[in-house]
């Protein structure tokens, strides 16, 4: 099963708890906005895929100083840091952006070149 928002609650707790077969969770999450760190932490125990929608936060919300400072070490847009954050955040996690042009998949493929360093991630706590 998989399960999209609301992931909170008592539904959830008991399918991650093992109640029912629960290989996704998917749920609003990125860099500038990190309410359920405490779900992505239960998915990341239980081995279960953790699927953020709006990895880019619609891209208003991604205007953080944060991440500004790494992009501009990186020579990336900010909207790369973000999306380079994701799995560096957690192993389970998967982001799916979305592309609206080729321009967007390029830019979105680029973050597989972008390696973020212990300062980076530090820098984005």
């Amino acid at each position: 099963m998989g399960r999209a928002r609301p992931a909170t609650g008592p539904f959830t707790r008991r399918a991650i708890a093992g109640l029912a077969p629960v290989v996704a969770v998917q749920n609003q999450f990125h860099a500038a906005k990190r309410d359920d760190v405490e779900l992505l932490a239960a998915c990341q125990e239980a081995d279960i895929a953790f699927v953020p929608f709006f990895p880019l936060g619609g891209g208003r919300e991604l205007d953080d100083e944060r991440l500004t400072k790494v992009a501009a070490r990186h020579g990336a847009a900010v909207s790369q840091i973000g999306l380079a954050w994701l799995p560096a955040s957690s192993p389970v996690t998967l982001a799916i952006p979305g592309t609206g042009s080729v321009w967007h998949l390029e830019d979105n493929m680029a973050v597989a070149g972008i390696t973020l360093s212990e300062e980076d991630l530090a820098d984005l706590s």
